[in-house]
């Protein structure tokens, strides 16, 4: 087998194994968000140190926890993954991405040289990242469409004279998923004590997406200098509603360029493998003559400038 096609079936292999450790079935993420939400804190008796504060999600076990805390980038991975709206912890992602990189790096050494094994030990290690950064995107761009019509029960709700906890409670047993469950932890906050301030401050750290800020700004604005709340979250539905329909435009007068994107990134290892594929003494040239692999290094690093170039055009701010 070339090692092209190795190196491939490797990579497949891998993103698939991962992909299944770590993605729950639908049934279990529906009974995992059901027991959450009634799950009840109980105290148990032990000689080691009790604490009443929130698991983090780093790890179960607090040994663990302490030093996945002290990686650089954890807290970063900890914020992913909730905004992906997964349950997973972060030394569970962090140890798949470890075990897949050694992996990857010890078999392809065997066939490719120079810094080829590790780069591609990165590129699979980034596979559990991309794959969470797939999930956030998505998870937010539906909260981004449900959005306006929580602001807009919220209105309806203070105009029937209900007080805003009150009202954060019913959003967030009216709305669907996954902004429903925004605004149930936002109301569980508040009633366990945590100000109105630092709870809505914790929901924008979930949703980091403009609207969100607004609808942020309008309920803190309204709380500290007062005035029509029910108006003030009017006006915000209706520029959370333009923007959501500018963004569906943007979508669609932008969808030549980012296929355009895509053709770019897969085409050249396409024809890559096709050619391995009919003849690999041509293709083996670019890992063992010095011109070839410099030719290699030169074309990877010109086509991640057209992929960023692409994308700074596409990705129009709204």
């Amino acid at each position: 087998m070339p090692p092209l096609l190795m190196f491939i079936l490797l990579l497949v292999v891998s993103f698939a194994v991962i992909f299944y450790l770590v993605r729950p079935t639908k049934t279990e993420a529906a009974v995992q968000r059901h027991l959450e939400s009634i799950k009840v804190s109980n105290t148990q008796e032990s000689e080691e140190s009790i604490t009443i504060l929130k698991d983090e999600g780093y790890s179960p076990n607090p040994a663990i926890s302490s030093i996945v805390r002290q990686i650089p980038g954890a807290k970063e991975t900890l914020d992913l993954i909730g905004q992906a709206g997964q349950s997973w912890s972060v030394s569970v992602v962090m140890g798949i991405v470890s075990l897949a990189m050694l992996v990857t790096a010890a078999i392809t050494s065997l066939f490719l040289p120079d810094v080829l094994p590790l780069l591609a030990a990165l590129v699979v290690g980034c596979i559990p990242y991309v794959y969470l950064l797939i999930l956030r995107e998505r998870r937010l761009r539906l909260c981004d469409k449900l959005l306006p019509e929580a602001i807009d029960l919220m209105a309806r709700g203070l105009r029937a004279g209900h007080a805003l906890p009150a009202v954060l409670e019913m959003v967030g047993e009216e709305i669907s998923e996954p902004l429903g469950t925004e605004f149930r932890k936002l109301h569980e906050e508040q009633t366990l004590g945590l100000p109105l301030r630092d709870a809505v401050m914790n929901m924008v750290s979930r949703v980091p997406r403009d609207d969100m800020r607004f609808l942020a700004t309008a309920i803190l604005l309204q709380k500290e200098t007062g005035g029509n709340l029910a108006v003030i979250l009017d006006k915000t539905a209706v520029v959370a509603r333009e923007r959501e329909r500018l963004r569906g435009q943007l979508r669609i007068y932008t969808a030549q360029g980012r296929f355009t994107g895509l053709i770019l990134c897969v085409m050249p290892f396409l024809m890559f493998g096709l050619l391995s594929i009919l003849n690999w003494n041509t293709e083996k040239m670019l890992f063992t003559d010095h011109l070839g692999k410099i030719a290699v290094y030169v074309g990877v690093g010109f086509l991640i400038c057209g992929i960023l170039a692409i994308r700074h055009i596409v990705n129009v701010k709204v």
